[in-house]
């Protein structure tokens, strides 16, 4: 940065290098640059002004300018208001001495490893010293794989989703170990969707297959093992089950629980009746689960409507280390409309203690959405054709978010309809359609939200060729806004 910026300049100085020039190559490419960069050149151009004295009205333009002390970015921004007020205010020695270069400093050896070493022998250090330098192969989030010696409990916000780390493997199962833990379930990225590839439905309907009779992993296959709890075996979804399960309804990655002992993120993929879902169990803690057992269980007569297989060769790992993560995968086929979601039962041991929960999962029938263009003419014809009172279901209700179309138009989309444009007469509405894809049959669903931003209100009319879908699509949206 700035601080090197002498070297660049011989003496005598040349026109073609002197420091105005300098900086007027650099702020050239300034637009060009990643917030990231802009932030280090903003610091490089006070070590300008230290370093050039001839340049600091210019650099003190570039930071004066709107663009600057107005940045959306509050690092930016923050930048410029300090270094302009650092340029204007400090005196030349006050600015060198701020801006000196950092001598650089001793490593010192740290008085906890100098312990274990008088207390371990003479041999114990340098193994310590190799744990520090060769963390790839126990690398958790880029700290040593806990310890008895060096083990510490994470603090309960610990992000146990790595957002930093690799993308998930398509198929195989992540290590239980702790190498490569932590999986981004947030990422958008092509690289990082679990992909379900371009083959065809048939292709991808054939990995459904249930698991061979000697495999022990028959998770969700019919009938369930004996080992595995049923309905009636398990307890009741959590209180905030509800709630957890309508943050998926329009959007398919995220953290589905979390406790101070456990993380649940969830990754998922859904074309046409079929779709494939990660499920990622994060041990918070620096203490071992035992007999952990993650199954998914049918309520009622669901098993006869979605099927859900586990892909995986064999069961989740029944031990978590502390600070790891595994991995789940699920294949799902809907077979006919559903109106509730399978239930997620997680049960472990920590510290000797049961632990055990319930989850409904995020499998809610719009997954099963296909987005249906069509115009205004062909809207309105289907509209009236689905005119029968027990086909229309429709909500009034009070805004709880910010009224915000952008927003609203992301739900949609996330809803799974495509948004039809100059359909409706007012522009302030959302019209939408599209078809529910099952093995059985097809549902073909019609929606207009109306918004008062006056009466911070809505209006959500569905549509449906089936009674129950048409109500059960317009409280689970309904819910969103």
């Amino acid at each position: 940065g700035g601080g090197a910026g002498r070297l660049l300049t011989p003496t005598p100085v040349p026109v073609r290098c002197s420091p105005p020039v300098q900086f007027s190559l650099l702020h050239s490419k300034f637009h060009l640059c990643s917030v990231a960069t802009r932030a280090l050149l903003l610091s490089t151009y006070i070590k300008f002004i230290n370093l050039f004295p001839e340049t600091k009205a210019t650099i003190q333009g570039v930071l004066r300018a709107g663009s600057q002390l107005r940045n959306a970015d509050v690092e930016l921004q923050q930048r410029a208001v300090e270094y302009l007020t650092l340029s204007s205010v400090a005196s030349t020695d006050v600015l060198a001495t701020v801006l000196e270069e950092m001598p650089p400093f001793p490593e010192r050896e740290s008085s906890i490893l100098a312990k274990l070493k008088r207390k371990k022998g003479p041999g114990a250090g340098s193994a310590l010293d190799d744990g520090r330098r060769e963390p790839s192969s126990h690398d958790i989030n880029g700290g040593v794989e806990p310890s008895p010696s060096t083990v510490s409990t994470p603090s309960p916000s610990a992000d146990l989703l790595g957002l930093r780390a690799a993308p998930p493997p398509a198929a195989p199962p992540a290590p239980s170990g702790a190498g490569n833990l932590l999986v981004d379930v947030f990422s958008d990225g092509p690289a990082a969707q679990p992909s379900l590839g371009p083959t065809p439905e048939e292709a991808f309907l054939s990995e459904l297959e249930p698991p061979a009779p000697e495999s022990p992993m028959a998770l969700l296959a019919d009938p369930a093992p004996a080992a595995d709890p049923g309905p009636e075996d398990i307890g009741p979804p959590i209180p905030e089950a509800d709630e957890l399960l309508n943050k998926f309804v329009c959007r398919n990655n995220g953290v589905l629980f979390e406790n101070q002992l456990l993380q649940i993120g969830v990754k998922s993929e859904f074309r046409q009746n079929l779709g494939r879902m990660y499920l990622f169990y994060g041990n918070k803690t620096s203490v071992q689960f035992q007999n952990f057992s993650p199954t998914v269980v049918h309520p009622g007569d669901l098993q006869t409507h979605i099927l859900l297989l586990a892909v995986q060769t064999k069961r989740v790992a029944s031990q978590v280390d502390g600070g790891a993560q595994v991995q789940q995968v699920l294949n799902i086929e809907c077979l006919r409309d559903f109106l509730t979601p399978p239930l997620l039962s997680v049960r472990f041991r920590y510290g000797g203690a049961p632990q055990s929960l319930t989850l409904k999962l995020p499998v809610t029938i719009n997954k099963f959405f296909q987005p249906t263009e069509m115009a205004a003419q062909d809207f309105f014809q289907r509209w009236k054709q689905l005119s029968l009172p027990q086909q229309e279901a429709q909500k009034i209700f009070k805004a709880n978010h910010p009224m915000d179309a952008e927003v609203t138009k992301a739900k949609l989309l996330g809803f799974g309809s495509a948004l039809l444009d100059n359909v409706d007469p007012n522009p302030e509405n959302f019209v939408g359609a599209g078809i529910i894809q099952t093995k059985a049959l097809q549902v073909g669903c019609l929606l207009r939200l109306e918004p008062n931003a006056q009466a911070q209100m809505y209006r959500l009319t569905l549509r449906t060729s089936k009674e129950p879908v048409s109500r059960h699509l317009c409280e689970l949206l309904a819910q969103q806004f």
